[in-house]
């Protein structure tokens, strides 16, 4: 195929007549607008929707299902991912494989190539699904508060051979109130008191804990903040507010349950069970409690590190989990619990053994969920670290944010502008009130700094940077595309939170 027919096939796919930068070669169009890049009977997956009990009352959602109503995909890492998704909803829409690293006119954020798939549309994706972890898939516009996401597993060799059982848990937030009204009520009510939103503040001993793992830089700026009685936000005078929730929602959901009918998952007595955990939440980050169950963090973002034992583990949004935990032989049931950042609220899926009694556990628990910082993250080190390399170049944004006009940004190099086979660093410095999940398309990063501390810790594809914080990630430009990097705090994106990653050439 020359590039002129190229260009042209393409165009018919993304609605434009302009002719399109040649890194988008890498896929090939057909003539019924259909994204391939190989032969064979593509795996079925399609946009749909659906009715399930929330509260006691009937939500209409939507979901990712194959045609038998199995919700998302498990795929062999080393094969391929070819998948002909059909969109049976009566809007138009596109879906990202957050995780995986296809050729960019494949990556699903609407227009950037590719237009979004229209009502009864068709279209094929087909590319090399990757080397395995734990992923997810999901619409990168305000439907994917209507809990259109779901499990993306590539399971290697080595996953098949163990002898364990996995257990799939995907975290979500649920509101009755549609997401354009939510996000209305963000622009307009955010100066004008809660209005159905909850501005938690950190108490004084809490912002002092917090600053003691700030970067040297951000902790001066935020003491100039503080001694200010003008910060954006601020409870009391000369005491500045971290946001936390800004949305209180209706429930919070473990694989669309509340924890008032949670899903109960069978369970060996004295085996092993690898939960991947999901946080598949729009505007809400968790801390999962293992509970009685001494669990071993294995993987993040899809991702091996280093094993780490403990209990308790955040997880931010658009973060994956894998979690290994070796059930007792006297058998018994086990809550796997979610606690909202902040909040009483809870989710979960209990596990349970043949004859557990199963207790009764309420939505709310009795304190708090404790407030997501970096204490993991430093600990982190990744199985398979990049190769060593000087970075050829370095950038370095920082994260700005208005919650008064509820405006959000990323500044600093205005053009990410890389080249094939570079290493790159940036170094994200958060100067809000709020934390950011930040998410890069396309690649995976390894961080390789905490306020200013260098190490080589966790490769990931999204990382959060709390408020007043520097995390510096290092990746290998190896995908050409203009890739979005933004925050997964689905509102802060739609509100300017998105920057781009573009290759020279």
């Amino acid at each position: 195929m020359n590039r002129r027919d190229f260009v042209n096939g393409l165009a018919a796919i993304i609605g434009a007549s302009a002719a399109l930068d040649p890194i988008l070669a890498s896929a090939q169009a057909e003539p019924n607008g259909t994204l391939t890049a190989s032969n064979g009977a593509p795996r079925q997956l399609g946009v749909v929707n659906r009715v399930i009990e929330i509260n006691g009352k009937a939500a209409k959602v939507f979901g990712l299902a194959q045609p038998d109503g199995t919700p998302g995909l498990v795929l062999d890492a080393g094969g391929g991912f070819d998948v002909a998704l059909t969109n049976s909803i009566d809007a138009p829409t596109l879906i990202h494989w957050h995780g995986l690293t296809p050729p960019w006119a494949m990556d699903g954020v609407p227009d950037n190539p590719a237009a979004p798939l229209a009502p009864a549309q068709t279209r094929r994706y087909a590319f090399p699904a990757g080397r395995g972890g734990t992923h997810w898939m999901h619409a990168h516009t305000l439907q994917e508060q209507k809990l259109l996401a779901a499990p993306l597993i590539i399971r290697t060799a080595a996953d098949r051979q163990q002898d364990e059982q996995e257990v799939v848990i995907l975290l979500h937030d649920f509101s009755f109130t549609p997401a354009e009204v939510l996000l209305a009520r963000l622009k307009r009510g955010a100066s004008a008191g809660k209005m159905g939103m909850d501005h938690a503040a950190m108490t004084h001993a809490d912002m002092m804990k917090s600053m003691g793992d700030m970067a040297p830089a951000a902790m001066e700026h935020m003491m100039r903040m503080m001694r200010s009685r003008d910060m954006p936000g601020s409870n009391a005078p000369g005491l500045g507010a971290m946001d936390l929730n800004d949305i209180d929602y209706d429930a919070y959901l473990a694989n669309d349950r509340t924890l008032d009918d949670p899903q109960i998952v069978q369970v060996e007595k004295g085996g092993r069970v690898r939960l991947r955990i999901i946080n598949g939440a729009t505007a809400t980050a968790f801390m999962i409690d293992t509970g009685s169950l001494g669990g071993e963090l294995i993987a993040v973002d899809g991702e091996p590190v280093l094993p780490l034992a403990g209990t308790s583990f955040p997880i931010a949004m658009g973060q994956r989990l894998d979690i290994r935990l070796e059930l007792p032989k006297a058998g018994g049931a086990h809550p796997i619990l979610a606690l909202r950042e902040d909040g009483a609220e809870r989710a979960g899926v209990i596990l349970a053994s043949s004859g557990a009694a199963v207790s009764k556990l309420p939505v709310l628990g009795e304190s708090k969920g404790p407030i997501l910082g970096l204490d993991l993250e430093k600990r982190l080190r990744a199985a398979e670290p990049l190769a060593d390399h000087a970075p050829d170049r370095r950038f370095a944004l920082t994260l700005t944010g208005d919650m008064a006009a509820y405006s959000w940004a990323i500044e600093g190099d205005d053009a990410l502008r890389v080249k094939e086979g570079e290493r790159i660093e940036i170094a994200l410095m958060n100067m809000s009130m709020m934390a950011h999940p930040m998410h890069l398309h396309g690649h995976h990063f390894q961080i390789v700094g905490v306020n200013g501390t260098t190490f080589g810790g966790a490769v990931r594809d999204t990382v959060l940077i709390p408020p007043m914080s520097t995390v510096t990630v290092a990746f290998d430009a190896n995908n050409p595309g203009r890739w979005p990097l933004h925050c997964h705090h689905l509102y802060h994106m739609a509100s300017g939170m998105m920057t781009f990653v573009g290759y020279e050439g």
